[in-house]
C-alpha cells in the first residue's frame, strides 16, 4: 500500500473522544466517506484479500458495515447479506447471540441469504473486541457456508479482536495504535 494513500486514509478518519460515553475514543470514518477517491481506496483494499477467491456474499454487518459492503459486493460480483440488530429484519431469520463487557447482545440474518456452501466476505468498519464479527461469522457457519475471512476498515489492536477470530483470517486497512 502505497504510504502517501495509507497516510491519507488514516489522516480521513475523525477521533471524537468521550463519544458515545466517557472514556471512549471513537474512530470516525464519514470524512474519509466524504472524498470518494479515498472511499474508493478503502473500498479497494478490504476487497483485495478475496479478490481472485470466488466470494458469493458480502455480509455487511449494522451499521457502519452496510456502507462498505456494498461497495464491496459490486467490486467482486457478490451478493450482500444484512446481519442487523435484532427485529429489524422483516423475513425469517438466524439469530446469533454474542458476549459484551456487560452482558449479551445478538445479530439476525435473513434465513434464505446464505445458502449451504457459499463462500462468504464478513465486512465491518471497524473491530473492537471481537463479538459482532464473531457472531457474524457464525452466522455464515449455521448457514454451512464458507467463511472467506473478515475485511474491516479500522482494527483497533489493543482490544484483541482478532483472538476470538481464531482460525478466521482478518485483515484490516488501518490499524490503531498507528504503526
Amino acid at each position: 500500500m502505497s504510504e502517501n494513500i495509507l497516510g491519507r486514509l488514516y489522516r480521513a478518519i475523525r477521533d471524537v473522544p468521550d463519544f458515545p460515553k466517557p472514556g471512549i475514543l471513537f474512530r470516525d470514518i464519514t470524512p474519509l466517506l466524504l472524498d470518494p477517491a479515498l472511499f474508493r481506496q478503502a473500498v479497494d483494499r478490504m476487497a483485495a484479500p478475496v479478490r481472485d477467491g470466488g466470494v458469493d456474499k458480502i455480509l455487511a454487518i449494522e451499521s457502519r458495515g452496510f456502507i462498505l459492503g456494498g461497495p464491496i459486493g459490486i467490486e467482486l460480483r457478490a451478493g450482500l447479506v444484512l446481519a442487523r440488530k435484532v427485529g429489524k429484519l422483516p423475513s425469517e431469520t438466524r439469530r446469533v447471540e454474542y458476549a459484551l463487557e456487560y452482558g449479551t447482545d445478538a445479530i439476525e440474518v435473513h434465513l434464505d441469504a446464505i445458502a449451504a456452501g457459499d463462500r462468504v466476505l464478513v465486512v465491518d468498519d471497524l473491530i473492537a473486541t471481537g463479538g459482532t464479527a464473531e457472531a457474524a461469522v457464525r452466522a455464515v457457519q449455521d448457514a454451512n457456508a464458507e467463511v472467506a475471512g473478515v475485511s474491516v476498515l479500522i482494527e483497533l489492536v489493543d482490544l484483541n479482536g482478532r483472538a476470538k477470530l481464531a482460525g478466521t483470517e482478518l485483515w484490516s486497512v488501518l490499524t490503531y495504535p498507528r504503526p
